[in-house]
């Protein structure tokens, strides 16, 4: 057991029967006669779902181990993403509701810990950011105002906004939670 206000990002817990995992969590305080509060976002391991609930700090909460095991990404169909053990060869299937907007950055071979509650898929855990070659956008241009930026689609067929000077071919560094765009990601050259 636990109490609210030491509730984490990544951490699990049981409340009136179902396992969430936490998204977000601050703790607000109160002032007066008024207590403080503990904001938290979390997610169903197992539906999906999105809650928003309020805590007080000194309430008390189930908190569950959550046992990680490396997976590798197989293919995704329209409602559940597949995944395997590399060394057992034994396959999950996570639901995509699970996966949330993440799910668009998953490819092929792509190896990430999931994270498993009583033998079941909860979580899939995906790095802060990753790599995605832009596969549409505008010439690329060069502005004295480096606040401008404009459209670009990626190759897994997500929409992000990209300095102007980001070319068509080119890969840029993408936040995961937040779906927005970090850094152009400089290619090596051959023989260098």
């Amino acid at each position: 057991m636990i109490i609210a206000s030491q509730l984490r990002e990544g951490m699990a817990v049981r409340i009136q029967g179902d396992v969430y995992k936490v998204l977000e969590s601050e703790v607000k305080a109160g002032g007066g006669q008024t207590g403080g509060v503990v904001k938290t976002k979390l997610r169903n391991v197992f539906t999906g779902r999105l809650w928003e609930p309020h805590f007080r700090p000194d309430e008390r909460l189930e908190d569950l181990q959550l046992d990680k095991r490396t997976m590798e990404f197989l293919y995704s169909d329209a409602d559940n993403a597949f995944l395997m053990n590399p060394t057992t060869y034994e396959q999950v299937e996570v639901p995509l509701a699970v996966l949330g907007p993440s799910q668009n950055f998953l490819t092929p071979g792509m190896t990430l810990p999931v994270e498993f509650f009583e033998g079941r898929a909860a979580s899939v855990v995906f790095p802060p950011s990753v790599e995605v070659r832009v596969s549409d956008t505008a010439p690329p241009a060069h502005a004295a105002d480096d606040s401008a930026w404009k459209e670009a689609t990626l190759e897994n067929g997500v929409t992000v906004k990209v300095p102007l000077f980001v070319a068509p071919g080119e890969v840029v560094r993408i936040d995961v939670k937040s779906v927005k765009y970090l850094e152009r990601v400089r290619e090596k050259k051959r023989g260098a």
